[in-house]
This record gives structure tokens, sequence and C-alpha cells, in this order.
């Protein structure tokens, strides 16, 4: 049986079924493994209670740990603390820019959406800050669709929660 870390780092490379630059340990969905004499139980914490990818994430879970001999696999959710964009790396949030997704500006902890203040974006494609908001929904319901206004490209932007 391989260690906690072993296996830990073996899930690490699990790219995230929504947004395949990052993975989900880059996505802060990855907490922990636990192993005893037989089985072994990963924590993975939804970005959101209705996450579509979190079946997804528990097969890809499995999956990996197959060629290791590995079959008896608990994935249990973890809902408290709920999952915060706080959690994503600074490298995934690199990973997201680049691949032409906004990453979260600030902390959970921003309530200018709430004051009615608008969000100053930069264009990941062109860097340009003259940019609007089409919808609050984007691509998944984690990302807002807006728009350069000098470049002309749509993008999404990963929403603070």
């Amino acid at each position: 049986m391989l260690t906690e870390k072993e296996i830990y780092d073996i899930l690490s490379e699990i790219p995230d079924p929504e947004i395949p630059v990052i993975t989900i340990k880059d996505l802060g969905i990855l907490q922990r493994v636990e192993v005893s004499e037989n089985s072994c139980i990963v924590f993975i914490t939804p970005t959101y209670s209705g996450c579509p990818a979190m079946k997804m994430i528990e097969d890809q879970i499995k999956e990996a740990l197959a060629p290791h001999q590995i079959t008896n696999i608990s994935v249990k959710l973890i809902y408290s603390p709920a999952w915060t964009t706080d959690w994503i790396s600074t490298e995934a949030k690199e990973k997201l820019r680049t691949y032409g997704i906004a990453p979260p500006q600030h902390s959970s902890v921003d309530k200018g959406s709430i004051l009615g203040k608008p969000k100053e974006l930069k264009c990941p494609q062109c860097n340009s800050k003259n940019t609007q908001m089409i919808s609050q929904f984007g691509s998944t319901a984690c990302k807002s669709l807006y728009k350069c206004l000098d470049c002309k490209e749509p993008f999404d932007y990963f929403k603070c929660i």
C-alpha cells in the first residue's frame, strides 16, 4: 500500500474536469487522504454543493489509484468549511489567466458586488481593463461572462466565492 503522501501526490495531478489546465489540488478541492490496512479515504470539497463535476472527480480518483492496486477507495465530500476561491493557488490563477479565464481578483471577503461596485477586470487576452460584464453566469455557474471592449473577445471570470 502506498503512503498517504504518495497517494496525495498521485491525486494532485488529476485535472479539473471543467478547466483541464488546473488540477483538483490547484483548485483547492483535494483536502486530504487517509490510509488504513486495506482502504483509502479521499476527502474533497466541492466548489459548490450542486457541482456536477464531483462524480467525475470521484471516478478520476478511483482511476488514478487503480494501477497501484488500491481498490477499496472511499471518496468523502466535505461541506464545512465551504470551498472558497481563496483556496485557489497563485500558480492556478496564472494558469487560468493564460488559458483565457480571468482569475478571481480578490479574496472571498470582497463585498464589491453587494455594494453595486462594478468589477474592473483585465482581459486575459490583451490585458485591457476596458471590459464589461455580459452575464452574471458564464460557461459554468462559478463563472461570469465578460467581453473586452478593446479586443472584442468574450471571456469568463472566475467569481469570488
